[in-house]
């Protein structure tokens, strides 16, 4: 794997006993299979891939593991039905990995309703972004996944690393949106959102905009009607997503790789029409800037300071996140092939990202097939309603197709 870039470092940095940096997913798969069975073939697999036997922590490099033993990442455990399901999920999302070994984990979870049973896979953001976590999770499958793209990043020359910090600096705000404020507690919540993609491309057709336009658009109006159950005040609050933007070209897999957009979402329209114009208006800016200009271009700056420097000031700084963007919105999209582990064919797919520092929700985006997965991880103290939010978004959606009809 050779040396950290700065962002990797910085993935590092922000790591800590409340706020474990790490990508996970939670694939479903239909059809019973033995679950030692499926834990042999996964270690197996994962001993024939390089990335997975490296550890590093701190150290600017990493290096392989000396010591490296495949199944003792890999777990199983049953559960008696999808509310024992979520909630092992949720604790699994809060447990920090071990860094002082290859920081990855993979559960084999057996017990869910229709015979089906789930594989958790976990992997520190140091070691990928979202595409290459998919690359990673996808040697896992059978037949592995195509490879997703890479590219040496590019140079940047000193105005134009002013002109970011200096679009990042302006986009400080305050206050930011109180119900999406971290608690500072360790325990999490999840929930898992189906949206029909014919719904989702039905809706473009007739009001224009990208699939992830109307997703965003859709997020913003399950928002605004769970900060309305809360009472909360919706007129005149934007809460502002960031949104990973991958920087891969064509070639192989590795590292992090990534800039990104701000996307103010705006819950505070009733009209749902209203609400998508108003995303697609936002996105349309950001790409017209392209992904090296902007306050999103956090990432990038990340990767030009040495490590060194992330080690001593991004924890620190990391804390102002709030400052800049409510939520983190992430789209990890998947082939559209058919995909299956030991002959199961893959029936769900939902992604997690870590939650920055402050933070109390984390979204997550996978479109896979004929449906939309979304994954949704919160503060548990802060969002002990996050089923509410997860059935606002579904209702969202419906509304917004239905003056699609």
């Amino acid at each position: 794997m050779g040396r950290l870039s700065g962002l990797d470092a910085a993935f590092l940095s922000l790591e800590t006993r409340t706020r474990p940096m790490h990508l996970g997913a939670v694939a479903v798969f239909a059809g019973p299979v033995p679950q030692e069975r499926l834990r042999t073939l996964l270690a197996e697999r994962a001993a024939r891939l390089p990335a997975l036997r490296v550890a590093g922590s701190w150290l600017p490099s990493w290096w392989p593991a000396s010591d490296f033993d495949p199944a003792a990442h890999v777990r199983g455990f049953e559960v008696r039905d999808r509310r024992t399901f979520d909630a092992y999920v949720a604790g699994w999302l809060a447990t920090p990995l071990d860094l002082s070994r290859p920081p990855w984990d993979v559960h084999v979870v057996t017990g869910l309703p229709d015979d089906r049973f789930a594989v958790l896979v976990k992997l520190h953001h140091s070691l990928a972004d979202g595409a290459g976590a998919v690359a990673l999770a996808g040697a896992l499958l059978d037949g592995g996944m195509p490879p997703v793209r890479s590219a040496s990043p590019p140079r940047y020359d000193l105005g134009e690393t002013a002109a970011m910090a200096g679009a990042v600096a302006r986009a400080v705000r305050r206050p930011p949106v109180p119900a999406l404020l971290a608690s500072g507690g360790t325990a999490r919540r999840v929930a898992f959102v189906r949206l029909d993609l014919a719904d989702v491309r039905q809706i473009r057709r007739q009001h224009g905009g990208t699939t992830n336009d109307v997703v965003l658009a859709v997020l913003a109006g399950g928002l605004r009607e769970w900060l309305r159950s809360r009472d909360a005040q919706v007129d005149g609050r934007t809460p502002r997503a960031l949104i990973p933007v991958n920087t891969r070209a064509r070639g192989g897999a590795g590292g992090n790789q990534l800039s990104g957009f701000l996307c103010d979402l705006p819950v505070s329209l009733a009209d749902p029409v209203e609400r998508l114009r108003a995303v697609c208006a936002a996105m349309n800016a950001n790409k017209a800037a392209g992904p090296s200009r902007g306050a999103g271009t956090l990432p990038i700056l990340a990767n030009l300071l040495p490590s060194p420097v992330h080690r001593l000031c991004t924890g620190p700084v990391g804390i102002a996140a709030p400052l800049l963007f409510d939520t983190v919105v992430t789209n990890v999209p998947l082939p559209a092939v058919p995909l299956t582990i030991d002959g199961a064919p893959l029936d769900e797919i939902y992604p997690f990202g870590p939650l920055a520092p402050g933070h109390a929700l984390g979204v997550a985006i996978s479109p896979y097939r004929d449906t939309v997965h979304i994954g949704l991880q919160a503060d548990r103290d802060a969002v002990p309603d996050i089923d509410v939010l997860a059935n606002a978004i579904s209702k969202s959606c419906t509304t917004l197709h239905e003056l699609a009809n």
